[in-house]
C-alpha cells in the first residue's frame, strides 16, 4: 500500500525527510503483523526544527485572510472525499479496524473537516464599555501561536484532525507527533492531504517518535502555547504537569470508565443493541465505551439473556472482512493485559458469562458478573472486548454506582420516561451523557471532554474557538486621561 512506502518519514518546514535518529518505529499490522513500514525516528534537534519552522510560518499564516484559510480545508475535505476508499484501508490495515470502523472515523474526519471550513471565519472582536469616559475597550480574538498535538492509536485520522484541524483554522501553526503505533494515519498521512490541499510548508509539522528518544523535549520546548492531548490518564497527568511548570495551557481529553445505566422502564431490547455497540466497537478500544452496563434488578434477567445472546454473535477475525465485527486489538500487550485483567476478575470470584480468547491479537468478547466490588476490571479503564453486568435496585443506587469511579467521560440512560432519563443523568458526574443511545458520541459542535481523571478542557465548536485562541484587549482614550502624579 503506497501510503506506507510514500510517507514513512517526518515532515518538517515542508519537507518530507529521514529522522536523524539512530533507531526505527516499526509500523505493523496488528491482524497478521506484516511489517507495512520502518520510519527513523526524530530527534530533539528535529522537534526544534519543527517548532522552529511553524514559529516562522505562523506570523503571516495568523494574517491570512480567513477566507483564503478558509478554501485550504475546503480542499483537504474534497482530498479526503476522493481518497476515501484508500484511507479506509489503510485503517484496516494499520489499526485492525473493521469496515465498520473505518467508515465510522472517517464520516466523524469529514465532519471535523467541515466544521474547520466554519471555523476559519468563527472567531469575533467586542467592544465592551468603559467606566472612564471617553475610553474605548476592544477585544480581539487572536490565534494562540503553535498548538502541539500528541494523537492516540485508536482513532489517529479522526482524532489529529480534530485538533490539528481547527488550529490551522484559527491561525495557528501546528507540531504533531502521531502514535507510534499508527504513524502514518496519525500523522504522515495527515501532513499529506494539507499539503495536497495547498497549505502553506511550515504551518504542519509531524515528528514521528518516542518519548525515549525525545522525553518530554514536545512539550517543554518554549514555542508552543498549548498542548492537545489525547490518551491514557496516567500520561495525561504528566503532560498536565510539564505544561502547568512551564505554564502552557492543556486540553485534555483521557480515559473514560463509562455506564450505561438500564432502568426499569427501558425497551430491552434497543437497550440490549445500544449496550453491545457501546462495548465492542473497534474491540472496545475507544474512550468512551461502556465498561460497565448497569441494568436494574427487575430487568436484570431478561436483560442478560439478551445481551449475552447477541455478545455471542459478534463475529471476531480478519477486520477486511466485511462479516467481522471485531479485529484485533492494537499489539500483543494490549491483548496481555485485557486477558490478564479478566483472569484476575475470575480468580477473585467474578463469573464468566462470555469467556473470550486470544488468538494472536485477535481477543473474542468477555461478559462478566458479579465482579466484585474492589477489582481491577471495575476500578480502570478497559481497552479490549470486556464488559461487567451490574445489578441495581432503583434509580438512586443506579447513579451511586455510575459516579464509582476516578473518570468522569460518558455515559447512557436507558428509559422510557425521556425526561426521567435526563433527570438520571444529570446526577451522573461526567462530561457527556446521552438518553436512549449509546455511549460512543462526537460531533463537531457540540462541546467534547471529561470530568475528574478523564480530562482537562474541552474541544469542538466554541469550546475549540476557547482552546486555540486567546483574548487581546486593545483600549483607545479619546481624549486625555486623568493621572494622579
Amino acid at each position: 500500500m503506497s501510503y506506507f512506502t510514500d510517507l514513512a518519514q517526518q515532515y518538517i518546514d515542508g519537507e518530507w525527510r529521514t529522522g536523524g535518529g539512530s533507531w526505527d518505529i516499526i509500523d505493523f499490522n496488528p491482524y497478521d503483523d506484516e511489517k507495512l513500514a520502518s520510519i527513523t525516528v526524530a530527534t530533539v534537534d528535529e522537534v526544534d526544527q519543527a517548532y522552529r519552522a511553524a514559529e516562522r510560518a505562523q506570523r503571516a499564516w495568523a494574517e491570512t485572510n480567513p477566507y483564503a484559510r478558509r478554501a485550504v480545508f475546503e480542499r483537504a475535505l474534497r482530498l479526503v472525499e476522493e481518497r476515501e476508499e484508500e484511507i479506509a484501508q489503510a485503517i484496516i490495515a494499520e489499526l485492525g479496524g473493521t469496515r465498520t470502523k473505518a467508515g465510522f472515523e472517517l464520516h466523524l474526519a469529514k465532519e471535523f473537516l467541515r466544521e474547520a471550513v466554519n471555523l476559519a471565519l468563527r472567531p469575533e472582536g467586542r467592544i465592551l464599555p468603559s467606566p472612564e469616559d471617553g475610553k474605548e475597550n476592544r477585544l480581539y480574538r487572536v490565534p494562540v501561536g503553535v498548538v502541539g498535538v500528541i494523537s492516540p492509536f485508536n482513532f489517529p485520522f479522526l482524532l489529529s484532525i480534530k485538533s490539528v484541524a481547527p488550529a490551522l483554522a484559527l491561525g495557528n501553526a501546528v507540531v504533531l507527533k502521531p502514535h507510534q503505533n499508527t504513524p502514518i494515519l496519525g500523522g504522515a498521512l495527515v501532513a499529506r492531504i494539507f499539503e495536497d490541499a495547498g497549505l502553506p510548508p511550515g504551518l504542519l509539522n509531524v515528528v514521528i517518535t518516542d518519548i525515549a528518544e525525545i522525553g518530554d523535549a514536545l512539550i517543554e520546548h518554549p514555542v508552543p502555547s498549548v498542548i492537545s492531548f489525547t490518551g491514557s490518564d496516567k500520561v495525561g497527568r504528566h503532560v498536565a504537569t510539564v505544561c502547568a511548570a512551564n505554564l502552557k495551557r492543556s486540553v485534555l481529553e483521557l480515559g473514560g470508565n463509562s455506564a450505561l445505566i438500564v432502568l426499569d422502564d427501558a425497551d430491552l431490547d434497543y437497550a440490549v443493541d445500544a449496550a453491545v455497540f457501546s462495548r465492542f466497537v473497534h474491540q472496545g478500544q475507544v474512550c468512551m465505551a461502556a465498561n460497565r452496563v448497569l441494568v436494574d434488578r427487575s430487568v436484570q434477567a431478561a436483560f442478560t439473556e439478551k445481551f449475552t445472546a447477541k455478545v455471542r454473535t459478534l463475529v471476531a477475525g480478519d477486520p477486511a472482512d466485511p462479516a467481522t465485527h471485531l479485529g484485533p486489538l492494537i499489539n500483543a500487550n494490549q491483548v496481555e493485559a485485557v486477558t490478564t485483567l479478566v483472569e484476575q476478575a475470575v480468580a477473585g470470584g467474578a463469573t464468566a458469562l462470555v469467556r473470550g480468547a486470544a488468538e494472536g491479537n485477535v481477543v473474542t468478547p468477555t461478559v462478566l458478573t458479579d465482579v466484585p466490588a474492589d477489582s481491577p476490571v471495575l476500578r480502570q479503564e478497559v481497552f479490549g472486548p470486556v464488559v461487567t453486568l451490574i445489578p441495581f435496585d432503583g434509580d438512586d443506587e443506579a447513579v451511586e454506582i455510575a459516579n464509582d469511579t476516578p473518570y468522569g467521560l460518558s455515559g447512557a440512560v436507558h428509559t422510557g420516561d425521556v425526561e426521567r432519563g435526563v433527570r438520571v443523568a444529570r446526577r451522573v458526574r461526567t462530561g457527556m451523557i446521552h438518553v436512549n443511545d449509546s455511549t460512543v458520541h462526537d460531533e463537531p459542535i457540540v462541546p467534547f471532554g471529561g470530568e475528574k481523571h478523564s480530562g482537562l478542557g474541552r474541544l469542538n465548536g466554541e469550546a475549540t474557538v476557547d482552546a486555540f485562541t486567546t483574548h487581546q484587549w486593545i483600549s483607545i482614550q479619546h481624549g486625555r486621561s486623568r493621572f494622579p502624579f
